[in-house]
């Protein structure tokens, strides 16, 4: 039964902490003791008028909150006591919350459409609450229903819609949720709040529509509809119909093509008449088209055009009328929008929008943007100048460099003039555009770049005196030389040009990451980054010494940073992302020097001084500083080899506390890679710490609370391990094979059409097989029987991955080199595994027609260790 609450629920809120504490325990012990009767009375408090506006607010976000959780297993236990709890009363709490639409209180209606929605999540999937959309659609077909019921209704409906999947409701359900929502958007609808929530709903429902859109007839009234909605008297309900168009670009391109005339128009007159918000949903529409025809053009089969979907060259239609459109917006631009992140304007959208019109059609936008570009670029006003350079960067990507190389080249010397114009916004966007230009067309390994021997000096002077200028400028210059960095990575003669400026670039970055005027930018930690794109790709035989000098220059600032007096948060936030950025530059050194046996000294002879300062770093306790020190130290491991063993009993406890960090994952994950970092360095001189690293790997693989992604990176560190021990992994074959069992029968449930899934599941099938083939190996020399009773299951998986389509062929080649390891492991025992060898005779064939040297070379190799265990499978 329902108790009252409201005193509770009112003195929770209270100024007095002393309240406030006691309200919020009595509120948790009734939770504990009785959670049916404890949702029951939320249920009660939100759906009664009567009770106070406070009251009822926290009540439906209490409710709320106990039925959905953004944490992945908080949001598992909050359904599973949903489900067990009895159905007398989740019958009387959905009767309250379907009241509860109708409330003359619009905050109360609006909680209750929403935890609607979040019970529906729960129950519709199971087929447990079928009588949900019906009791909705009797609010909208009802005579005399009020409006805002209706609205509420109408919410409602969005909110299931977006909460479950559109397998969840059969088709007549879909039919009658569609043509409800489709009513209360129609122009006969006289209330504007229902045309608005109804709007919304159908936004929410598109996914469900398929069959509907299929339908040339329910097609037709849906987009008249919307079309209506979006030429409606209220903003908000020409921006959400857009906004519907938005999602139908996506989803249903392949049915536009009789409403684009009619689309082009009502989006051209949004951009040039209608306020931003609405303007903003119109371009984005079109940004939509171009996504998808990029897309169709990636996936299109090369010599037969096919693909799945039709491409309608919507864009390429409507280009000529398209791009000056555009190229209006450029000149909309918001006096804040630099210093600003969040700022997103009609100047940047049509930008973007150029952009991605740019990739869509390539050549064929040249010639439409440089009159613009060449009628604006010398102009007095700042509006005009910003504007041509944004629509010249806008369009770097996508053109051949055939047709974008003269007008580059030409307009080069006029960019980096325009770093010191009087105007901040100009000089900008002109960092950006030279940002674009040094990614897109500084490429001297392929034999082009617009950088030559003649100009280099005059660009990396500019570059460097536009570090000084104001934050959100410098912050575009760092991108800039990061991009002009690594053009000269691998350039063969043309790495050394840089080596010169090196050491002034070097100081340069180091002093703009010191800058005192830029808190609340991300400058310093641009720097950084671009620092270490400097030293990643420098030519080492050249810049060893200037990367030598520089190491003891981070190293100092590190050190500088444990000492640094913290105060507040905020001090405890800026340090850690300090240290974050000196670690990320000092696992960069470290990673170069040891490139060569010449220069991995360097780094040994300083060992000892960065070990310490890691494990000083690890004291402050900051997760974003453990990732990078942990993948600093995974370098230094490799720079170190066996003489690493002297940090492991200091180094243990940290690398156990993050192998035990579920909560932050990505310190997990990054721990597990430096177990593997550790494996390789040490070989079995890491046996005193297998026991415990072992302990913790096992137990991260049958957690339910840990991110699922760790769980492949866990698999590959066992195959490192045991290669690492060898046969002394004898004692955890017991723990760890049944887990790579379950794990390979997990890869078959999963779900492919799911691109994450997928990814996941490839990235899952790899790591099982970096385990077997690590485990075969340790063994291979002296107790490779141990894994006679595992091999049938191996085999049999290897199979089953063979018989993917597509498959993946970094799991292919995976599956390969496993499958010489068992043969190579086991010798003429194989011969009793192997009864019927016709699928790897299949699979070796396959691979050694492929385009892969490496897969070739695996093949080949595997082919061999078979037909040397035995002559059935040649």
């Amino acid at each position: 039964m329902a108790l009252e609450i409201t005193q509770f629920l009112l003195a929770a809120q209270s100024a007095d902490a002393k309240i406030r504490t006691e309200a919020e325990a009595n509120l948790s012990l009734f939770r504990e003791q009785n959670l049916p009767g404890f949702l029951l009375s939320l249920a009660v408090e939100l759906s009664t008028d009567v009770k106070p506006t406070e009251s009822r607010r926290l009540a439906g976000i209490v409710l709320k909150n106990s039925l959905d959780a953004k944490e992945t297993v908080r949001k598992q236990q909050l359904v599973q006591q949903w489900l067990v709890i009895e159905s007398s009363y989740k019958s009387q709490i959905k009767s309250l919350l379907l009241s509860c639409l109708g409330s003359s209180v619009r905050e109360a209606s609006h909680t209750a459409a929403q935890v609607i929605a979040k019970i529906a999540s729960i129950e519709v999937p199971q087929k447990q609450w079928p009588e949900l959309v019906g009791s909705l659609l009797i609010n909208m077909t009802q005579h005399g229903r009020p409006a805002s019921l209706k609205q509420a209704t109408l919410e409602t409906l969005g909110y299931v819609c977006e909460e479950i999947s559109h397998h969840d409701l059969v088709q007549d359900e879909v039919n009658s949720v569609l043509t409800a929502v489709v009513q209360g958007m129609n122009v006969e609808e006289e209330s504007p709040e229902v045309r608005l929530a109804a709007a919304r709903a159908l936004y929410n429902a598109l996914d469900f529509a398929q069959t509907n859109f299929d339908n040339e007839m329910e097609r037709n009234y849906i987009m008249k509809v919307i079309c209506e909605a979006a030429t409606a008297k209220e903003r908000q309900i020409r921006q959400a119909a857009l906004e519907c168009l938005v999602s139908i670009a996506s989803t249903y391109y392949e049915l536009l093509e009789p409403y684009m005339q009619t689309l082009f128009e009502l989006t051209a007159k949004a951009v040039k008449e209608d306020e931003e918000a609405v303007a903003l949903q119109a371009i984005e529409f079109w940004s939509s088209i171009c996504d998808e025809e990029i897309e169709l053009q990636d996936y299109e089969v090369p010599d037969s055009g096919d693909s799945s979907v039709q491409h309608s060259h919507f864009i390429e239609k409507a280009l000529e009328v398209l791009v000056p459109m555009l190229l209006e917006t450029l000149l909309k631009q918001d006096e804040e929008q630099d210093q600003d992140d969040e700022i997103w304007n009609l100047a940047m959208a049509g930008g973007t929008c150029l952009g991605l019109v740019a990739r869509t059609v390539g050549d064929s936008v040249v010639p439409l943007v440089m009159p613009f570009v060449e009628a604006n670029i010398m102009k007095s006003d700042w509006r005009s100048r910003e504007a041509a350079i944004y629509a010249f960067g806008s369009i770097l990507e996508g053109p051949s460099i055939e047709k974008l190389s003269p007008m580059v080249h030409a307009g080069l010397k006029h960019l980096l003039d325009a770093m010191k114009d009087n105007n901040e916004h100009i000089r900008d966007t002109t960092a950006w555009t030279l940002s674009r230009i040094f990614e897109l067309l500084h490429a001297p390994a392929s034999g082009f770049s617009v950088v030559s021997p003649d100009n280099l000096q005059q660009v990396v002077e500019v570059l460097l005196e536009s570090l000084k200028d104001v934050p959100h400028v410098a912050e575009k210059v760092c991108g800039a030389i990061y991009f002009l960095s690594q053009g000269y990575e691998d350039a063969g003669p043309s790495s050394f040009l840089l080596t010169p400026f090196v050491t002034q670039i070097i100081g340069s970055l180091i002093s703009t990451a010191d800058r005192t005027d830029s808190s609340g930018s991300k400058l310093r930690t641009t720097a950084y980054e671009t620092l270490n794109e400097v030293v990643r790709c420098s030519n080492l035989i050249e810049t060893s010494q200037i990367i030598k000098h520089l190491c003891p220059v981070i190293m100092t600032k590190l050190a500088q940073t444990v000492e640094l007096q913290i105060l507040s948060t905020d001090d405890r936030e800026k340090q850690g992302d300090l240290q974050a950025s000196l670690c990320g530059v000092l696992q960069v050194i470290i990673q170069k020097l040891s490139n060569s046996d010449e220069t991995k000294s360097i780094i040994v002879q300083v060992a000892d001084q960065i070990m310490m300062l890691f494990l000083k770093v690890f004291a402050c306790r900051s997760s974003t500083v453990h990732e990078e020190a942990m993948l600093a130290i995974g370098a230094l491991a490799y720079a170190t080899g066996s003489d690493f063993l002297k940090y492991m009993p200091e180094f243990y406890k940290y690398l156990e506390m993050g192998l035990q960090n579920f909560e932050e994952y990505q310190v997990c994950s990054i721990s597990v890679g430096v177990v593997g970092d550790i494996c390789r360095a040490l070989d079995d001189k890491i046996l005193p710490y297998c026991d415990g690293i072992m302990t913790h790997l096992l137990k991260d693989l049958s957690s339910g609370e840990l991110n699922k992604s760790v769980k492949p990176p866990i698999f590959s560190c066992l195959g490192d391990i045991a290669l690492a021990i060898g046969e002394h992994f004898e004692k955890y074959l017991q723990y760890a094979l049944p887990m790579m069992q379950t794990a390979s029968e997990v890869c078959a449930q999963l779900d492919n059409s799911d691109d994450e899934m997928l990814e996941y599941g490839n990235q899952l099938r790899r790591s099982i097989f970096e385990a077997y083939s690590g485990i075969l190996q340790g063994f291979k020399n002296s107790k490779a029987n141990l894994m006679l009773p595992y091999a049938p299951h191996l085999l049999q998986f290897i199979e089953l991955v063979a018989k993917d389509r597509p498959r993946d062929e970094s799991v292919t080649k995976a599956a390969v080199a496993v499958l010489g390891d068992l043969a190579d492991a086991l010798g003429s025992n194989a011969k009793t595994i192997f009864k019927d060898p016709a699928f790897c005779t299949q699979l070796l064939g396959e691979c050694l027609q492929s385009d892969d040297e490496q897969l070739k070379e695996t093949a080949t190799w595997t082919q061999g260790m078979i037909g040397r265990a035995f002559s059935v499978c040649g």
